[in-house]
């Protein structure tokens, strides 16, 4: 739950009637316009009507230049921008041959395995040469290799499940596999804040959905008690089974999930668990096991096990742990392993080789070495935004860091103020937040070096005082503040 200020939320309000109104000032004036135009669509019905496409139009289109910069060079510590410029109002933008070296707080590159690596990367381009960059062929096909058996006895045995079952992409994992495990007459109850994969997948089941407040187990026991009484709609049977999706960190919040209360609840009314650890695995746990080895919980009570292996691991593809039944059942009916290309043999030996370093069977110790820098360096800069009066959510071990924007005017000029000053952050905003709630997440990585969160520390609290973000000064009364303020999911 966020805490947002009365008076931040008016003008947030305030901020975004103005660009609605404004919007559709201009759609009336331009269909005025359009009206002394001939047609060019020849009878078709147009592919995008204005009211689908306003929000993209009269709103993203003003600040797209914040998104999807693009960079020539890995995704280091340190990487290249490429500039870019627009003539016409950021309708589009061209790319020039120059570029920036920018700090980089936006990458998933957790544990730094997604530069070149002393152990990983000659492994890789070894595998290259003998296998190729692709398989050509899905997994029941040709698209088999050594690799990916070996690949999935690896993952299963690092997440202690008895089986894993990979995929070439990690969004299509959750869409794939979810209308493979529930479909109609079943019940999915979803955390409110859920990945937009887990929520594509839930709505392609077919199965009835319901959402509790984000994490919230005792909301999510009143759910559970409710439905489970109630029956499927309009027949009132019995449910063929349930599905609790939650994530062991949440990607745009970088808050924990509150897993062992919802175990218990789970446990209670016999609903089946599915946790997504895309940004957890890897990241979190003493030996980088995710949430379950950091909050105590054995992987015996988690039904389903999905992850990615684009964050922590510098790869591609996710993949799905559980019992051995369950994984054969996939291998016979999720659509991402019969009919999707299988993972590249490159990327799985990257994430292979990478395994084998966090748990230290490179013969070194560096594995062990990164996540405990991944740690120590989420919570001291997570520590140091917070005493610089940032409004920052999240949890303790956590990569993730969100600073909260709430104003639209706020999101380009943190992220352009933030470019002049050569730091890189990733800018979110509705629909991948509430309206309310846009926020500049910032990702740590293992190989951030004091002197580099330090000058972003620095860069970072130039622009909050510049642009007005510092919702939380430093040693104010914190119950004081929460009296004045609204909550928010």
């Amino acid at each position: 739950m966020i805490k947002i200020p009365y008076l931040t939320a008016l003008s947030t309000y305030f901020s975004y009637g103005l660009l609605f109104v404004f919007g559709h000032f201009r759609d009336f004036f331009r269909k005025i316009l359009d009206c002394f135009h001939s047609s060019n669509l020849q009878g078709y019905a147009p592919i995008c009507l204005g009211p689908e496409d306003f929000y993209i139009r009269r709103l993203y289109l003003r600040i797209q230049d914040c998104f999807g910069r693009p960079i020539s060079s890995a995704p280091d510590v340190w990487f290249d921008v490429v500039q870019r410029y627009s003539n016409d109002n950021n309708k589009t933008l061209r790319r020039t041959s120059k570029v920036t070296r920018c700090l980089n707080l936006g990458s998933y590159n957790y544990l730094g395995f997604a530069a070149a690596d002393e152990y990983c990367t000659p492994r890789v381009i070894e595998t290259l040469k003998r296998f190729s960059p692709s398989t050509c062929s899905p997994r029941v096909d040709g698209g088999t290799t050594t690799l990916h058996n070996e690949l999935e006895e690896i993952v299963a045995n690092f997440v202690r499940k008895p089986a894993a079952i990979v995929f070439g992409m990690g969004h299509a994992t959750n869409c794939a596999t979810l209308p493979a495990l529930i479909g109609k007459g079943g019940l999915i109850i979803s955390d409110s804040l859920n990945h937009n994969s887990i929520i594509n997948g839930a709505r392609g089941s077919g199965a009835t959905i319901r959402v509790f407040q984000h994490n919230t187990p005792s909301h999510l026991e009143e759910v559970l008690r409710q439905h489970i009484a109630e029956g499927q709609p309009r027949t009132h049977r019995p449910w063929k089974k349930i599905f609790v999706l939650v994530e062991g960190i949440y990607s745009m919040e970088g808050e924990l999930c509150k897993l062992p209360e919802i175990v218990s609840v789970c446990k209670k009314y016999k609903a089946y668990i599915y946790l997504d650890e895309a940004h957890s695995i890897g990241a979190v746990g003493k030996t980088g096991r995710g949430v379950c080895e950091l909050l105590g919980v054995d992987t015996a009570d988690v039904d389903v096990m999905m992850g990615t292996f684009t964050k922590s691991f510098g790869s591609c593809g996710g993949y799905i742990a559980g019992s051995k039944e369950l994984i054969q059942y996939l291998k016979y009916t999720s659509p991402a392993h019969l009919y999707a290309t299988s993972i590249s043999p490159p990327a799985a030996q990257q994430i292979i080789s990478s395994i084998q370093v966090i748990l230290g069977e490179d013969g070194s110790s560096r594995g062990a070495q990164k996540l405990e820098r991944i740690r120590e360096n989420s919570n001291f800069f997570r520590s140091e935004l917070q005493k610089m009066g940032f409004d920052v959510i999240g949890d303790n071990d956590s990569p993730v860091i969100a600073i909260m924007l709430y104003n639209p005017g706020k999101i380009p000029a943190f992220s352009r103020e933030c470019l002049k000053q050569n730091v890189a952050v990733v800018m979110t905003a509705f629909p991948a937040t509430p309206l309310l709630l846009a926020r500049a997440r910032i990702c740590i990585s293992a190989c951030h070096a004091m002197e580099d969160l330090l000058k972003a520390l620095e860069v970072i609290n130039q622009v909050g005082d510049l642009i007005g973000i510092k919702y939380s000064p430093a040693g104010s009364d914190k119950q004081h503040q929460e009296q004045g303020a609204m909550k928010l999911e």
